[in-house]
């Protein structure tokens, strides 16, 4: 592979890490890290920053070529955006809330109105004004009390995801044309949360999760009541068993109030009554390893979709006062072995299905009362590969339904479904400035051939004015494959950057998601984690044989798991790529595995397997990207991560980087880029997050043949 080494940057040095040998031994195996002192849980170590510091300046110097373009790129994707935005007011209660966006502000700010065209507009929260101190700022949550009259706002400005909750008293908010009142805040003060709260139906009281600070982990759930000091508030549940993510719900009917424990493999759910806070949680049906549901109630039902003998789940109707004896549980819809059902959303009179055959999303309404009980109906587009998800829809008792709709060639669309018709509506669709026409692209949908004979889902996308398949163009891969998150083929207005220079964009739909059901997901871990580089690889060599790409244009892309699958790839396959983006990765997977103090490893046993146990770390050795490392070629590569990174510890990039440059035996570049600011999300605000995107492309578009 050709190197784009700048020939005026040919004599500075990328800096070379000391080594400093850590032993591990574990079932009667050793390993010695080199690099294990750059871990410092504290982001305090003089000699860990001076060396990211380093890292950030070579990479600056050796991209300082490049800066034009990344200018150029940074400009384009800013001015596909329009400036002046708002969202379609949607009617929650008495009132009717939507977001709005001006200028060179970074964040939206939020609305109400008393009706949907506006009248009596009220600025909720300005999100710019709480930002404008801050280096880093993301609104974790905003929640509305039963009476409309309080206001919570969740703030992280550390990028940890540890939030600190605020309290703002909606009666003494204006209309935006009116004097403001005193200062709407109370002082009430809520401190290292998950950021969510959930409001009893007394209004004074709600319940909220805080974090462990070295776990990061939700470990306890409090109860809080207005004008109260924090140190007054009542544990109503600690979490001992940290394989579980814990989350906080409210029943489709107000009613109830759920704590939700989520592991891998397994749910359990907690309910108290809405209306009686200080009552105690209860078990809502007895815990059961390897069932996972989500359940949720409409006046005297409880509706649950369960994988109880059903892999890919089935719906189940329950009577309230029965719903802990599964037995009880009656069949809505049936599992079936080749459809994935995803979730539901209840209404008075209707549920809407989500749900995914042969690796499409579709939606099915059932009508539940009156003459139309037990018919139903689908919602259908026409694009052949898309994303599509249910959008804001507060109110239950409502007879219209609101979608979220976007394909690679297709602007993010809401749409407005009359639940009783199936006629649609569009309610907006995203504006892409400049000379953007959809009819210039062409998205595909296709399988390719693994090496053991499965049929891999692809997506992909390109100009048409451009595209030839002859082998000539280059081609961007993207992959996820872990947790059973399905990657989606969905608009963005960053990529057409690259598809107007000739690039072909494509989505490997590797195992470890759910494109094609459960059983594809769970081909793609533990044990099983190497058919996600098998199915990615395989993938690459297809589409260089029928032509989509050219076989010395060839990138790749992935973040956090999907930085796995960069470390994985490139370790097996290097020869198949020109460029590789590895983006906030999971690189040193058996030494983070086998440390609990690390944040959230106890919650991944179940994906990527309990390396205490000789199987299961014989696994993860064979694939580990920091352990597998080798003398070899490898191709131009970009790592970015954050100092402050909750999900992917900083040190795990900057370790695999370090002993990369010790052991690869090419020219080719190696940079890593570190956000002294940022976390795992990355750069916070509308514009800042573009100059990552820039970033990317340009690293790429450089490194082009001349």
């Amino acid at each position: 592979m050709p190197t784009s080494l700048p020939t005026s940057n040919t004599n500075i040095s990328a800096p070379i890490a000391k080594k400093i040998p850590h032993k591990m031994a574990i079932h009667h195996h050793q390993r010695v890290d080199d690099y294990y002192w750059m871990r410092d849980d504290q982001r305090s170590d003089e000699k860990v920053l001076a060396h990211l510091n380093d890292e950030n300046s070579y990479a600056d110097a050796m991209l300082a070529e490049q800066k034009p373009l990344q200018e150029l790129l940074f400009n384009e994707l800013k001015a596909r955006i329009v400036k002046d935005d708002n969202t379609v007011p949607a009617k929650d209660g008495k009132y009717w809330y939507h977001s709005e966006i001006n200028g060179e502000q970074e964040f939206s700010n939020y609305y109400r109105c008393t009706s949907f065209s506006g009248e009596n507009k009220a600025l909720l929260l300005d999100v710019n004004e709480r930002a404008q101190d801050h280096e880093f700022y993301d609104l974790g949550d905003i929640s509305i009390s039963p009476n409309d009259e309080i206001m919570s706002i969740s703030e992280d400005t550390d990028s940890r995801r540890i939030y600190t909750i605020s309290f703002k008293d909606l009666n003494k908010i204006t209309t935006v044309n009116s004097p403001a009142l005193q200062d709407a805040y109370l002082t009430d003060t809520l401190v290292e949360t998950e950021g969510q709260v959930v409001w009893a139906n007394d209004n004074q009281t709600l319940f909220y999760v805080k974090k462990d600070l070295d776990t990061l982990l939700g470990t306890q759930v409090f109860r809080h009541k207005l004008g109260t000091p924090q140190a007054d508030d009542v544990l109503v549940y600690q979490a001992d068993d940290h394989r579980f993510y814990m989350s906080l719900d409210k029943s489709r009917d107000d009613s109830q109030i759920y704590i939700c424990l989520h592991a891998t493999e397994s749910t359990h759910y907690l309910a108290l009554s809405a209306d009686q806070p200080n009552g105690e949680f209860v078990d809502l049906l007895p815990y059961q390893e390897q069932h996972e549901y989500h359940a949720d109630k409409m006046a005297d039902y409880f509706y649950i979709v369960t994988n109880h003998h059903a892999k890919n789940f089935k719906l189940m109707k329950v009577a309230v006062d029965q719903v802990a004896d599964i037995n009880n549980w009656q069949e809505i819809i049936a599992h079936r072995p080749d459809v994935l059902l995803e979730g539901i959303e209840l209404f008075q009179h209707y549920i809407v299905i989500t749900e995914r055959e042969h690796g499409q999303i579709r939606f099915i309404v059932h009508s539940t009362h009156g003459d139309n009980a037990g018919q139903q109906y689908p919602l259908s587009f026409e694009d052949p590969c898309y994303f599509a998800c249910l959008d804001d829809n507060p109110e239950p008792n409502s007879k219209m339904a609101r979608l979220y709709y976007s394909s690679l060639t297709t602007p993010g669309s809401l749409y407005e479904f009359d639940l009783a018709s199936g006629e649609r509506k569009l309610l907006k669709q995203q504006k892409v400035l400049g000379d953007f026409s959809p009819e210039n692209y062409q998205s595909e949908r296709f399988f390719i051939s693994a090496r053991d004979g499965v049929e891999v889902p692809v997506s992909l996308v390109y100009r048409t004015d451009t595209f030839k398949k002859d082998a000539t163009n280059p081609l961007l891969q993207y992959g996820y494959g872990a947790y059973g998150i399905t990657i989606d083929p969905s608009f963005s207005s960053e990529t057409i950057s690259l598809l107007d220079r000739g690039f072909v964009y494509v989505i490997a739909h590797v195992r470890g998601c759910e494109m094609l059901g459960r059983q594809w997901y769970e081909a793609g871990k533990m044990s099983h984690k190497q058919n996600s580089f098998n199915d990615f690889i395989d993938v690459t060599k297809a589409l260089v044989a029928r032509g989509y790409g050219a076989q010395d244009k060839i990138f790749a892309s992935g973040g956090s798991a999907g930085g796995l699958l960069m470390g994985a790839v490139v370790n097996q396959a290097p020869e198949l790529y020109l460029g590789i983006g590895v983006h906030v990765p999971f690189l040193d997977v058996l030494t983070t595995m086998l440390d609990e103090t690390i944040p959230l490893t106890t919650n991944e046993y179940d994906e990527w397997g309990n390396p205490n146990n000789e199987q299961a770390y014989r696994d993860i050795l064979a694939y580990s990207p920091y352990d597998n490392i080798s003398a070899q070629n490898y191709p131009n590569i970009l790592v970015t991560t954050g100092l402050h990174d909750s999900q992917v510890q900083y040190f795990e990039p900057m370790k695999w980087v370090a002993k990369m440059r010790a052991l690869k035996t090419d020219d080719n570049l190696l940079l890593f880029k570190t956000d002294m600011d940022a976390g795992h999300g990355g750069a916070s605000g509308r514009f800042k997050s573009l100059k990552d995107k820039a970033l990317e492309m340009s690293f790429f578009i450089s490194l082009l043949p001349k």
